[in-house]
């Protein structure tokens, strides 16, 4: 098979993992070296700034010896196999990134052999770019659980980015979909990772030229929809990683089809607002200093899919409204649906010099659209004559309109609309 082949397969197979938008990464070039992750923080598909980027996303192989229910590469699904050698992927990156199709690259794998197997050939890869190539772009791997340790450690010094993608949001999960995997090995290398990028910030204050680990941190990927698991559990397994491994992000995956399993849920397409709806809620636990118990409760287990989950804790918040925009502090604003985070520190810095009216609000970019009904400006409403929830709630809910379908962009030809959607959220 040759290596146009392989690519096909293998970078058609990548895409449903969505776990690769990176940033942060600042590593800079050297003399006589390719390549400069440090100007723009080389991403899969957003920087910081909102610049998209593009990166080589492939598996090493679609060879796994797991047999997953959920996942198209599960060792009994009957589909076309290939594998790169290390020399094949840094030939392709190499040549990819000096026809400026590319950035960087994002390289994962199914389980080939064993997770050392696996670990040690995506070391040669990442070893030969750096050392060999002087290759100073953007790198994104895998750490494959169940692999050594001394092997994550060697390779976190080569890349800018590692993930461990937990996938199912409970133990009950992986026994029902994916019984040769346990919660232990998953969690193991998160924790080392999380060590070692401590462990390289602290030296780097005391030696300067000490090497990086994982500059670019660390991330995983939770699939949203092949398990009756509700959003309390994924939000509050989010909720967790965060505040325990120190993530960057964890990104949601709306459940794909790929098997007629009686273990898997009868979905026809996947649950795409679902996803969304989780994405803005992450964002929420993130940038907006709520908690996961303050957006959903044993008895409000799921978010409501026709709102977003700021608004719907707006509404059952009611008391809490309208709030006087020229005296609210940060933290209240940043809970008023309509006022995103630049937004609020725009009020702040603004007020300190006059009165801020409803009209200046427009200026200042505030979605009046929705924040009316919970803010009052210089003492006056401008919202419904109502502070009912219900009421506010049928201003805020439009009808449904025909839903857009975001396409990964191929290589070679456009995905079908039954492969894969992904939504962003983004300010609420």
């Amino acid at each position: 098979m040759d290596v146009l082949e392989k690519l096909k397969i293998l970078s058609d197979a990548a895409k449903y993992d969505v776990s690769c938008s990176s940033s942060g990464s600042n590593r800079k070039n050297k003399k006589g070296g390719l390549g400069d992750a440090s100007p723009a923080g080389i991403c899969h598909s957003w920087s910081d700034d909102g610049r998209c980027i593009s990166l080589l996303k492939i598996l090493m192989t679609n060879y796994c010896i797991y047999d997953c229910v959920y996942c198209i590469n599960r060792s009994s699904n009957d589909l076309p196999r290939a594998i790169f050698t290390p020399e094949e992927i840094v030939d392709l990156t190499i040549n990819f990134y000096k026809r400026n199709y590319i950035e960087g690259l994002f390289l994962s794998s199914a389980v080939f052999k064993s997770p050392n197997y696996t670990m040690e050939m995506l070391l040669q890869v990442v070893k030969k770019l750096r050392e060999e190539e002087n290759f100073n772009g953007y790198i994104h791997t895998k750490a494959i659980p169940g692999a050594d340790e001394d092997i994550v450690n060697k390779i976190g010094r080569y890349v800018d980015r590692m993930s461990v993608n937990i996938e199912l949001p409970t133990e009950e999960g992986l026994k029902l979909l994916a019984p040769q995997k346990n919660k232990e090995n998953i969690l193991k290398p998160m924790n080392l990772i999380k060590t070692g990028i401590t462990q390289s910030i602290d030296d780097r204050k005391k030696f300067r030229f000490s090497p990086k680990f994982v500059p670019a941190g660390q991330t995983t990927q939770l699939i949203v929809g092949a398990t009756k698991d509700n959003d309390l559990k994924i939000i509050r397994l989010s909720e967790g990683l965060y505040n325990s491994y120190g993530l960057k992000r964890v990104y949601y995956s709306a459940f794909v089809p790929v098997s007629n399993s009686p273990k898997l849920p009868l979905i026809k397409s996947p649950p795409l607002v679902r996803e969304n709806r989780l994405y803005q809620a992450d964002w929420l636990l993130r940038f907006y200093g709520f908690e996961a118990k303050e957006l959903l409760d044993e008895d409000k287990p799921d978010f409501d899919l026709s709102l977003d989950p700021k608004c719907d804790w707006a509404l059952r918040n009611i008391h809490l409204f309208p709030v006087e925009i020229n005296k609210a502090d940060y933290t209240m604003l940043l809970r008023v649906p309509g006022i995103g985070v630049k937004s609020a520190i725009k009020i702040i810095q603004g007020r300190r010099f006059s009165s801020i009216d409803f009209f200046d609000l427009k200026k200042l970019g505030i979605a009046l659209k929705r924040a009316q009904y919970f803010i009052t400006c210089k003492g006056k409403y401008y919202g419904i004559k109502s502070m009912d929830s219900q009421i506010i709630r049928n201003q805020l809910v439009e009808s449904p309109s025909i839903e857009k379908k975001y396409y990964q962009l191929s290589l070679f030809e456009q995905v079908s609309p039954e492969d894969k959607y992904i939504q962003i959220g983004g300010q609420l």
